[in-house]
């Protein structure tokens, strides 16, 4: 398997980062999930959202790095028995969960640094706090980054449908593709 994309098949630095994002986003919005329900007496208040903020901001560089992935190496075309409103939801669909990865990413930014302080990145690096000063901003903030990332999972189960629904009905290759098995 090659590692970038051709013209048909995806190759594997887009495979990987896909996976990888999908696997983060899941296990990130079952993170915070479950941190809603700490309370302060919990060996976790404090811990869980420290690794929840660090993945998320390795998560924002990996899709920046997935950004220009894409634009190093592009998509393979569509397939050939996909019709143009296929084509037209596919890319609605993929700008729409960019779109809605960053919104969630850069309004939990914007929670954690609304005090003025920066972020610490698994104690590695810290992430400086750039924006501060809005009214209410850590509440609004929380407001966008909690219907966002609902709105992100359900998109994405949307998506992952849409792909069992290539394979299982229409029987292209479309979710082989993505697992780097395309037949053609």
């Amino acid at each position: 398997m090659q590692w970038r994309n051709s013209s048909r098949n995806y190759g594997l630095t887009s495979i990987l980062l896909h996976w990888g994002v999908a696997l983060t986003v899941v296990g990130l919005f079952a993170l915070g999930l479950w941190m809603r329900g700490l309370n302060y007496y919990s060996q976790w208040y404090r811990t869980a959202p420290d690794i929840h903020k660090s993945v998320g901001l390795i998560l924002l560089a990996v899709m920046v790095l997935r950004l220009v992935w894409r634009w190093l190496s592009p998509p393979p075309a569509a397939l050939p028995t996909h019709t143009p409103l296929v084509r037209l939801a596919s890319t609605a669909g993929h700008l729409t969960l960019y779109a809605g990865l960053f919104v969630v990413m850069l309004s939990g930014y914007l929670i954690s640094t609304a005090d003025g302080r920066p972020i610490s990145v698994f104690g590695w690096f810290e992430v400086p706090a750039l924006v501060t000063g809005i009214p209410r901003q850590e509440d609004l903030a929380g407001d966008v980054h909690f219907y966002a990332a609902w709105a992100l999972v359900i998109l994405a189960a949307l998506h992952a449908l849409a792909a069992f629904k290539h394979h299982f009905i229409d029987r292209d290759d479309t979710l082989r593709r993505m697992f780097g098995r395309a037949k053609y």
